[in-house]
């Protein structure tokens, strides 16, 4: 038989109790915190290199500076574009203090990333993680030269995932990661860390006079670009040879080609001797589709020429005087332009 529970007039009925939570130790949680930190800072710090740029000028010599990391042994080292761009002389100060020259093996303005080549023995390289591996909410912790500050630390989490972000040239860098580490002026080019002393970002942009949203440029996107750069000097992607803007479609257009999207890209100018020359596009097209995939817009089709669509020949569709019209492109390499 089931124990009856009696009410007493006035008295509500009382589960009964639990017994107390265990208490949780403030002090062994933020010591756990600080060691993982401590560690992964212990682990890197070695890696984490000062770069110090002069630039020529009409005036004279302008002067500036970043950070980067070691991630080879044979002293390669990776920072931002915008930090050794056109750079007339750079030099690296070592986290033993040594100020040693560089030379830039090669920069990629589209993804804000650089490698350049540290003239010194001993270099201790950085453990490249993986981004796939990353996920929101973990710990990241930022190292690098604010300010000319050597070896400044800031701690926080991983904000986003798979964000975009407009680099100087104007193409969108993709599967950028958000952090609330803080960074300022010469934290770019610096490591962004786990706790095991991985590299899972390259620190690249704050967003002001917001605080608390920073930028690093995921690491397996840096992995791909380093390589190119140390193979090739840039990076090869494919070319059509057209200049065009983001154009908005006719409305009936859109539904009577049934088209994926309400926009497209109007192609303002062609480059001689181009794909899109030799393709017979014309001035005024309005490219709305390659290799199959919708073109909204100027992005879409920077993300479709990509290295892997060199020498292959597909089709384009434009549409043109209300006409759709689709022809066959082959894209080539583009060319290098320092």
């Amino acid at each position: 038989m089931q124990p009856q529970l009696k009410l007493v007039a006035g008295e509500a009925a009382q589960a009964p109790a639990l017994p107390p939570a265990a208490p949780v130790d403030d002090a062994m949680l933020l010591d756990a915190y600080s060691e993982a930190v401590v560690g992964a800072v212990e682990r890197v710090s070695p890696s984490v290199v000062k770069i110090d740029v002069q630039h020529a000028d009409r005036r004279g010599r302008a002067e500036g500076s970043g950070s980067g990391f070691v991630f080879t042994t044979d002293g390669f080292a990776l920072t931002n574009s915008h930090v050794v761009h056109g750079a007339a002389k750079i030099t690296v100060v070592l986290a033993d203090g040594r100020r040693v020259p560089a030379t830039l093996v090669g920069d990629d303005p589209d993804t804000d990333l650089a490698v350049v080549r540290i003239a010194a023995d001993g270099v201790s390289p950085a453990t490249l993680g993986e981004s796939r591996r990353v996920r929101v909410g973990q710990v990241a912790i930022a190292i690098g030269n604010p300010f000319g500050f050597h070896a400044t630390v800031t701690s926080g989490v991983v904000s986003a995932l798979g964000r975009s972000l407009r680099a100087q040239s104007g193409r969108l860098i993709d599967d950028v990661l958000q952090t609330d580490a803080s960074l300022n002026p010469g934290n770019s080019g610096g490591p962004l860390v786990n706790t095991r002393g991985e590299v899972i970002g390259v620190n690249t942009a704050m967003i002001l006079p917001a605080q608390g949203i920073c930028f690093a440029i995921a690491v397996d996107l840096a992995k791909f670009v380093a390589t190119s750069l140390i193979r090739d000097g840039h990076i090869v992607r494919a070319w059509i040879g057209v200049a065009g803007q983001n154009a908005r479609l006719r409305r009936h257009l859109v539904r009577r080609h049934d088209l994926a999207h309400e926009s497209g890209v109007l192609v303002l100018s062609i480059e001689k001797g181009s794909p899109a020359e030799r393709t017979l596009l014309r001035e005024g097209d309005v490219i709305v589709s390659l290799a199959g995939q919708p073109v909204a817009g100027v992005d879409d089709l920077h993300k479709l020429l990509a290295g892997n669509a060199i020498g292959v020949r597909t089709t384009i569709a434009v549409l043109r005087n209300s006409e759709l019209v689709t022809l066959e492109i082959e894209p080539s390499p583009a060319p290098h332009r320092a």
